[in-house]
């Protein structure tokens, strides 16, 4: 996105109130996660993080309960929730609910949906690299925190590292160099 012009700033800060907030009004409707953010941040005053992510919590089981026919459509299925994750992030700046969301959906689509990731083929090729990736990303992400958090999740991963290492992702899992076990 281009930087405004320096004439244009000046320009717009001499606008009279009422003309800016129309215009900044009109401008906020057309952007639907910063009409979301603003809501949280100024309606909500950031109190509502725990519904939020019960919610999220909540779709995550109705969704990984939907019993994928094939290793695809599971991939699907977690890159719908994932999205859903990174808009929570957008919205609520929540580096530890994106943790913990995380987390909690790659656990549970495994274990409702481990069967279908038991061996590594062409068909599981996709998805086993995106597991592999997606828990890559969240032992990052979890390292950034604060240590405080660390032991709250380390039940957790190491229950996720347990399945990527023994199912179809285990080869990507080698590649990306993920521990076999996650040590506070």
């Amino acid at each position: 996105m281009p930087a405004l012009d320096p004439d244009l700033k000046k320009a717009i800060v001499r606008m009279p109130g009422t003309e800016k907030d129309k215009l900044l009004l009109r401008l906020i409707t057309k952007d639907a996660v910063l009409t979301e953010r603003l809501q949280f941040e100024l309606v909500e005053e950031g109190k509502t993080i725990d519904e939020r992510r019960i919610l999220i919590r909540a779709f995550i089981d109705r969704t990984a309960t939907l019993h994928a026919d094939t290793p695809g459509w599971l991939m699907m299925d977690m890159r719908t929730v994932s999205g859903y994750i990174s808009r929570h992030l957008k919205v609520t700046k929540d580096k530890y609910g994106e943790v913990d969301l995380m987390l909690y959906m790659l656990n549970t689509f495994y274990d409702n949906n481990a069967h279908l990731l038991q061996k590594y083929n062409s068909r599981s090729d996709k998805a086993a690299e995106y597991i592999a990736k997606r828990s890559e990303q969240v032992l990052k992400k979890v390292s950034k925190l604060d240590p405080d958090y660390l032991i709250e999740f380390s039940d957790e991963i190491n229950k996720l590292l347990g399945w990527i290492h023994h199912t179809a992702p285990a080869h990507y899992a080698r590649q990306l160099d993920l521990p076999k076990e996650w040590i506070v």
